[in-house]
């Protein structure tokens, strides 16, 4: 694994790290299983402050994009996983809400398609 932080960027340290190892975990630079270094070690290699790599480590697992094992060590997780269910249960009540609210399909697509336009730009089709 790799990382580097760029202290001239606007992004804070502990975002860097958390969207670069996000980055990899997603593109399968790093596979699923694959033991991350240590909070401190990762802390050490990459001269920033151990709460400062806890906090991205917290992010990713928050994301579902590593596990922890206890004293096993810190892991990343099977893709998405955790995200994809956090997905499917947002939609899930995206769809009872627009059914109670009388809306029809058509309709919550539409206004599904126009929150990812705002959200991704143009690429949403």
């Amino acid at each position: 694994m790799t990382l580097k932080i760029d202290i001239d960027d606007s992004a804070p340290p502990y975002e860097q790290v958390r969207a670069r190892i996000s980055e990899q975990a997603r593109s399968g630079a790093l596979p699923v299983g694959y033991r991350l270094p240590t909070v401190r070690g990762l802390a050490e290699s990459l001269g920033l402050a151990a709460n400062t790599v806890a906090k991205a480590y917290r992010a990713l697992e928050a994301d579902g994009v590593i596990e922890t094992r206890g004293r096993n060590g810190t892991f990343v997780a099977a893709a998405g996983s955790a995200a994809d269910r956090e997905l499917a249960s947002a939609a899930q009540v995206y769809v009872e809400r627009a059914r109670r609210l009388g809306l029809s399909e058509e309709v919550a697509l539409a206004a599904i398609r126009d929150a990812l336009r705002a959200a991704y730009g143009d690429q949403v089709q």
